[in-house]
């Protein structure tokens, strides 16, 4: 489980790296149109919608760890050949490469960590890999910005070579991770018709798109150019807001998986919800009646509140959605959880920015209640849901359990032959390894 958080480690800091300085890439170095470069990373980021369910079907018929190595290797080949773009339809052809490896990279990485962690383990695990993207990102982000220049074009083609040597590190790492176990005809019998008869996840899925397009989606591409426009914020000032988000949830992401155990999750999940819709209040009030240094000073508390609620979101979200579903299926299921997100954050930015032009009250009281409406749906959806996976296991196994390595060492049993005065033993000693027993344990 380390090596493939080590992993997510890498993954993340070459996109970072590459991501924030694709567009500037594609238009002011080969000259292609900014909104033909807009729409290859639309290309690239978008594919995932179709290819995640795909990519989920892989995952259940092939294994998690197979279609993430391939996923990387998809990736690495896509990324690692934009210095050789010359025309549009070359970094649109590189775009579905790299765009087929981002729909597969989600669900077999998230497969693979709940396959490899039991239920005890998942909410410090699936916290610690919000934890590893974020400030991967972020440092990709910050190297990004000191190798690259417009002014010396080939400082791009390393910065496609780094973002592409560490999908190649991932692919090393994960030859020391092993494949979990699988069901026993898994890839004949699951299909999504038998997810989406899971009515209670599929209202999940539908929960979380809303909440992704009326939070996530609305402060990582609304936030900026509203409170520069309405309050004056400087884009320095914009870069500060978003630093406070990361460092918080890079602080307070496991304390908050942490304090998640033994609670209920729905009610999380609400709690979150209800934080994200005051959040909107809170930029509204910003944007109307503050400018300036004030302003970046009081959407920095506002960031503050909202990366709270990430945490509480972070922490739940993806051991519920591993604890539903059947060992059988967990690659749909965390397939059509990243379709989920995916559509979110298209959905987001393109209702937003309409909205945005015309009304920016209507645009964050609009955002506000819907997630108070989502909010609402989760203490609902509480309801359909067995207590047993509504609420987070409990926090008197996990301290011990969780990310502890074991060192075991054979021990010598009375009825071993090898022993003298060796007797018969009334029973038959349990076998069961400790990661075996840890998967029985989380269902």
């Amino acid at each position: 489980m380390w090596l493939l958080e080590a992993g997510g480690v890498a993954n993340s800091l070459g996109n970072g790296i590459v991501i924030p300085f694709l567009v500037i890439y594609l238009h002011d170095v080969r000259g292609i149109g900014l909104g033909t470069s807009g729409a290859v990373v639309a290309v690239l980021l978008g594919i995932g919608v179709v290819g995640s369910p795909l990519a989920g079907r892989i995952v259940d018929r092939v294994g998690a760890r197979a279609t993430l190595i391939s996923s990387l290797a998809l990736l690495a080949a896509g990324y690692g050949a934009f210095p050789f773009v010359r025309q549009p339809w070359h970094a649109f052809a590189l775009a579905l490469v790299a765009g087929a490896g981002n729909a597969g990279f989600a669900p077999s990485h998230s497969t693979l960590l709940g396959a490899l962690t039991s239920g005890e383990q998942r909410t410090a695990a699936y916290a610690l890999t919000r934890v590893s993207d974020n400030l991967g990102f972020g440092i990709g982000g910050l190297i990004g910005g000191l190798i690259a220049t417009t002014t010396v074009p080939a400082s791009y083609d390393l910065l496609f070579a780094v973002d592409a040597g560490t999908f190649l590190v991932f692919m090393c790492l994960l030859m020391w991770v092993p494949q979990p176990a699988r069901t026993p005809g898994a890839a004949r019998t699951g299909s999504y018709r038998q997810v989406l008869r899971n009515r209670s996840y599929v209202w999940l899925l539908a929960l979380t798109a809303v909440l992704v397009a009326a939070a996530y989606a609305q402060f990582a591409t609304m936030l900026p150019p509203y409170v520069k426009d309405h309050s004056g914020v400087s884009e320095a000032g914009i870069g500060a807001i978003f630093f406070v988000n990361t460092l918080v949830l890079v602080l307070a992401q496991m304390p908050f998986a942490n304090a998640m155990r033994g609670h209920n999750r729905l009610r999380a999940l609400a709690a979150a919800g209800a934080i994200f819709s005051a959040t909107c209040f809170g930029v509204l009030a910003a944007g109307t009646w503050l400018d300036g240094t004030t302003a970046v000073v009081v959407l920095c508390g506002v960031i503050v509140a909202f990366s709270v609620a990430e945490c509480i979101h972070g922490a739940v979200n993806n051991p519920l959605i591993a604890d539903l579903a059947p060992p059988a299926l967990l690659g749909r299921y965390m397939a059509l959880r990243t379709t989920a997100w995916q559509v979110g954050f298209l959905a987001g930015p393109a209702l937003g920015s309409i909205v945005l032009a015309r009304s920016p009250v209507a645009l964050w009281c609009g955002a506000a209640l819907l997630c108070a409406a989502a909010a609402a749906g989760f203490l609902l959806l509480e309801r359909s849901i067995p207590p047993e996976q509504a609420v987070a296991p409990g926090r008197e196994r996990a301290p011990r359990e969780a990310f502890r390595v074991l060192w075991r060492t054979p021990a010598m049993r009375v009825d071993d032959p090898l022993s003298t005065g060796a007797e018969p033993a009334t029973h038959q000693a349990s076998e069961t390894s400790h990661a075996g027993g840890g998967r029985s344990g989380a269902r």
